[in-house]
This record gives C-alpha cells, structure tokens and sequence, in this order.
C-alpha cells in the first residue's frame, strides 16, 4: 500500500494488486474464515440442544442446572480477564491464540458430547462451549482493529462479521437438516466439530498482531468515560441483556414443543442478524449513532409489545428476528460512536472491555427467565419494558448533557471567567474546543438534532 499527502494529511491509496500480489488474503479475510466457520458451529450446536436431554428434564431440575453453569462458566471470564486481558494485548499473537484455543476447545467438548446428549455430563459439556464462545467474542473484538488499514474501516468490518454471522446460521441448516436426518442430533454435533475444528485451523492463519503496546494513557480513559460513550454502553448493555433474557425465555418454553420449532426461531434470529448488519451501514450514513440507537430500542420495545399480544410461535421467531436486528446495528452504531467520541483511544483494548461488560450483561439477563418460571407473553413484556427504560434513560441522558454543555459558561484566553456568554455562543467555544483538546474534562457537546 502506499501513501500520498493532500491538504488534509496523510490519505491511505491502494494500488490495484497484480501477479503473486492477486492471491495474496488480506488479515482481516483471514479472521472472516474464522468467524463464518464459528458461527456455524455455534448454530449447530444450538440445533443439536434442542432434541437433547437438556429439554427432557424436569422443568425445575434443568433450570437449577442451567443456573449453576451459566453461573460456573462465566464468572472466570468476568473475574480473570481484567487481569489476563491486558497481559493479552501487550503479547504479540496473544488474542489470536486465545481464539485458536477457544475454537479448538468447542471442538473437543461437541466430540466428547456426541456421545453423552443423553446423560448428565451434557450440561458442563454444553456450557463449555457457551462459556468459550464468550470468550472469542471478547478477543475477536480485540483482534478486528487490528486486521484493518484506518479507522474508516473498521465499523465496516464489524458490519461484515455481523453480515457473516447471519449468513452462517441459514447455510449451517442445510448440512444441519441432513446430518439430522442421517443421525439425529449426534449428526448435527458431528458437524459442528468439523466446523470448530476448520475455525481452529483458519485461525491459526490470523496475522500474530499487538493489540495495544502500553497501558491506557490519561486521554484514552477520560475519553471513554465521556457521557456519550457511557450512555451508549449502557444502552447497548441492555439490549445484550435483553438477548440473553428471550433466549432462554423461548429455550424453556419451547421445550415441551418439538424441535424444529426451535430451529425456526434459531434460523429467524439469523436472518435477523443478517439484516441488522445490511441496514446498519445504510443508516449510518443518513443518521447520527445516537439516533440509531434509539430506533434499535424503539423497534426491540414495540416488536415485543406486538408479540405479547399476538402470542404464538410466529410471533416469537419474529421477535427473535427483530432484537436480533437491534442487536446487530446498535453494536455497529456503538463501535462507530466510540471510534468518534473516544478517537485516542485504542480500538482493540477498548472494544475488548466493553465486550466483556456486553457478555456479563447477556448473563444476567439470561439467568432470570432461567431462576423464574415467566410465562411467553409476559416475558414479551418484561422485554418491553426494558428496552422502553433504556430508550427513555438514553433520551434523558442526552438532553442532560445538552443542557449542560449549553449553560456552562467558557473559558480561556481572552475569556474572564465571570463574563458572561450567550448560549449560542458558548455552544460554539465549547466545541471549538473539543476538536484542539485531547482530554476533555466534560464530554463532547450533543448535537440538538439528534433529539428531535
């Protein structure tokens, strides 16, 4: 690649590839293998569940169970990566192991479950495999920042795994569809771990990158306590928890039916997926991220208000269809928000940690419907009313931030400190301001657009 100067700086231009140079798989190809070839696997063992003893147990039996290791496989990750993570990200190669170790391992556990989705060990097995798939998220998106040119480029890659992820779960249901066929759900588990085994594979061909070279500085962690950054992550953190929540919502439900009704919400919530990551890109170009985080939770709050009150297999797999749709374009709206409210800071160690809050958070949300027998339609409605508290929080949270930006007064050179300035003015100092200053000691102005 080379690099040309024109009067706004340095501009990255890309010479058409010729010979050798042609066949040459970028870095971030090279992650996208993997992450297909995962996601694949994760929906097939999300099939292979749904026909298995977890859903042939005594309703109060499995719950406790599921409780338990949704309990015992994420607390390490919570507890350990703010530690091993930064170790992580200062080693070259460090979060690429991590996700050939992961990947590696979901292999194992669906060869050793092949032969026990009839005995007790499937549910350590089962949540092995949940516990390292929260694993690859976090370090997946350490890892993305690191196999792009510019900045410009990455919420695009996002959007392109977010695309892939939806496109592996209707693809993954053909060879699923005949493997079950075949052999049932050991086929499907057959499957899967050919599918971790080729994601261990492609991953060792990820570049052996360094995710950050130093610890955060002063400028990276006032940045990513601004009042934007921090309003989005809550309400993006709401809506992972709303995720987690209707997934077992409908996994404890849906139990009692037959299975491939869970595969019709499963291949919905793909296609969901796959939407969310074509619109997203669309809407960022037309909105502010602010304001499509706010339609991302209007539309997860009136689909599920809809699905309470048409009840039924339909709406549920449309409701499934539709978070999946807020989640995937509220991640890409936030990961496009933080790149533009927090510019020192750095991507990979960023977005890890915020990552690793997002899959605490799914937890959580997941645990409840788990611990509580909730009834289809009311679960519905619980999502309602979270999401209608996070779109209505976030709403406040920014006009306060605005009123805030507007009545406080500037200063500096030139500026006694007890003069008094217009609003429209200091509106205007303010952001002057924001774009001289690396640390910023109030967060960046809101634009009054954005709450219209």
């Amino acid at each position: 690649m080379a690099r040309m100067s024109d009067p706004t700086g340095w501009q990255p231009t890309t010479a058409p590839r010729s010979g050798a140079d042609a066949f040459r798989v970028s870095p971030f190809a090279r992650l996208a293998r993997a992450h297909v070839l995962a996601a694949a696997g994760d929906a097939l063992v999300t099939m292979a569940l749904a026909n298995s003893l977890f859903f042939q147990l005594d309703p109060n039996e499995a719950r406790w169970k599921v409780f338990l290791y949704l309990a015992l496989t994420m607390a390490p990750l919570a507890l350990v990566s703010p530690f091993i993570g930064p170790a992580l990200d200062r080693s070259v190669g460090g979060r690429r192991w991590m996700i050939v170790g992961v990947n590696a391992v979901r292999a194992i556990a669906c060869l050793i479950m092949i032969d026990d989705l009839s005995g007790l060990l499937l549910f350590p097995e089962a949540f092995t495999v949940l516990a390292m798939g929260k694993a690859y998220g976090v370090a997946r998106a350490a890892v993305v920042p690191t196999v792009v040119q510019t900045d410009s480029e990455l919420v695009e890659a996002n959007a392109k795994l977010q695309l892939l992820s939806g496109l592996a779960v209707p693809v993954a249901a053909v060879p699923a569809g005949i493997a079950f066929l075949i052999a049932g759900s050991e086929g499907l588990l057959v499957v899967a771990v050919i599918a971790y085994a080729a994601a261990t594979l492609a991953s060792v061909r990820i570049p052996a990158t360094q995710v950050a070279d130093a610890p955060a500085t002063a400028a990276e962690a006032a940045e990513l306590r601004g009042v934007g950054v921090l309003l989005a992550a809550s309400a993006m953190g709401l809506i992972r928890g709303i995720v987690g929540f209707l997934t077992f919502l409908l996994l404890f439900d849906l139990r009692d039916e037959d299975a491939w009704q869970m595969v019709v919400v499963i291949v919905c919530s793909g296609i969901g997926a796959l939407i969310g990551a074509l619109i997203a890109p669309v809407l960022r170009r037309s909105y502010a991220e602010e304001k499509m985080l706010m339609a991302m939770l209007g539309l997860a709050g009136t689909s599920a208000v809809l699905s309470a009150w048409a009840g039924g297999l339909a709406s549920a797999a449309v409701l499934a269809g539709a978070i999946a749709v807020a989640a995937a374009s509220g991640r890409l709206a936030f990961d496009s928000l933080v790149q533009r409210d927090a510019p020192d800071a750095n991507r990979g160690r960023s977005f890890a940690r915020f990552e690793l809050r997002f899959q605490t958070v799914w937890v959580v949300g997941a645990i409840i419907p788990v611990l509580i027998t909730i009834p289809l339609r009311i679960g519905f409605l619980v999502v309602a009313g979270v999401a209608a508290f996070a779109l209505f929080s976030y709403v406040v949270g920014q006009r306060a931030a605005q009123r805030a930006h507007v009545d406080r007064p500037p200063t500096g050179p030139g500026i006694p400190p007890d003069t008094e300035v217009p609003a429209e003015a200091a509106t205007r100092e303010v952001g002057a301001r924001a774009d001289t200053t690396a640390v910023q000691p109030y967060p960046p102005p809101v634009d009054p657009t954005l709450l219209e």
